[in-house]
């Protein structure tokens, strides 16, 4: 199985949750599924945050997680743009109540504010092993270096770098290359772009209206990358997997690990059944120049740069 993340962004309720961000109500039972379907068929790397849904996506993972031990856990605390002493800890602990661990395999820091001041924070939490790797997220290269600097000093390492990487945003092979070139895990987050790259919606079928994927992705972006969409698709047919595993694969094929986000249990079964195809040089050659074409550079409103 090759290493993916199992995202869950949008199991969250209320603030930051799922009606909000991608316009549907979540089911639980069919959340619930998922996750059972996803752990049958090997995916036991989990990734969620504190700011999906306030808190309540972390509750309802916590309660799907209790008796699996062997889950790994990835969750993150969004610091403000002012400093406040004590308040990753805090997140920490909050999470850490939340999720039903003492531990997390990663802790990320969401967004690089004040980022050394919450790193220096975060060392005790990383020497005695609640935090077993230390994660930074929406981050330039000179960010990474300086924190590994930082660490260093500590006799620690940075364990991973969670950065916005798809065929729409494709402008983080330095960071990657550095990445692995340093032994540092780097996740791409959106490659699917909240669904546009599924191949699930189109200009004709496009986003919920209210919602926040709707407002970064309206109408006419889906009308310049039909071509892209075409194109995934073909690739998709040769290798008999869905169109929206396409993205995925090229992803892995880019030396990141891939965030994925599920909802439903046939999401985790389009997953596993493409765990054993591998895109070519030519096709990545052709996905890119097409996602080149449509000329769109995806950035969320939360990314700093």
């Amino acid at each position: 199985m090759k290493d993916i993340l199992i995202g869950t962004w949008a199991w969250g309720t209320g603030s930051n949750g799922s009606s909000i961000v991608f316009g549907k109500k979540q089911d639980p039972e069919m959340l619930k599924q998922s996750f059972e379907k996803a752990v049958k068929l090997g995916f036991m790397n989990w990734d969620t945050a504190a700011v999906y849904g306030m808190g309540t996506c972390e509750i309802f993972l916590g309660d799907l997680i209790k008796g699996h031990d062997d889950i790994f856990i990835s969750t993150k605390f969004m610091p403000v743009k002012k400093y406040k002493s004590g308040a990753l800890v805090k997140s920490f602990n909050d999470s850490m109540e939340r999720l039903g661990r003492k531990s997390a395999d990663i802790f990320w820091i969401h967004v690089p504010n004040n980022l050394e001041l919450n790193l220096k924070e975060a060392v005790p939490l990383i020497k005695d092993g609640r935090i077993k790797s230390i994660g930074i997220s929406n981050v330039s290269l000179e960010h990474i270096k300086t924190a590994e600097k930082l660490l260093s000093e500590e006799g620690l390492t940075l364990g991973a770098v969670q950065n916005h990487f798809s065929l729409l945003r494709n402008d983080q092979q330095p960071i990657i290359d550095h990445c692995n070139s340093k032994g540092i895990r780097y996740y791409a987050y959106m490659v699917l772009e909240q669904g546009a790259l599924s191949g699930n919606y189109s200009a004709q079928k496009h986003f919920p209206t209210f919602s926040m994927r709707n407002f970064a992705f309206p109408k006419s972006k889906f009308k310049k990358i039909e071509g892209l969409l075409d194109v995934m698709k073909r690739i998709a047919e040769k290798y008999s997997i869905d169109a929206s595993q396409v993205p995925i694969l090229w992803t892995i094929e880019k030396g990141a690990i891939p965030i994925v986000g599920i909802t439903k249990p046939s999401h985790a079964e389009k997953l596993a059944a493409a765990m054993n195809a591998a895109l070519t040089k030519d096709d990545i050659a052709m996905i890119e120049n097409e996602a080149a074409n449509t000329g769109i550079r995806q950035q969320g409103i939360w990314e700093p740069q």
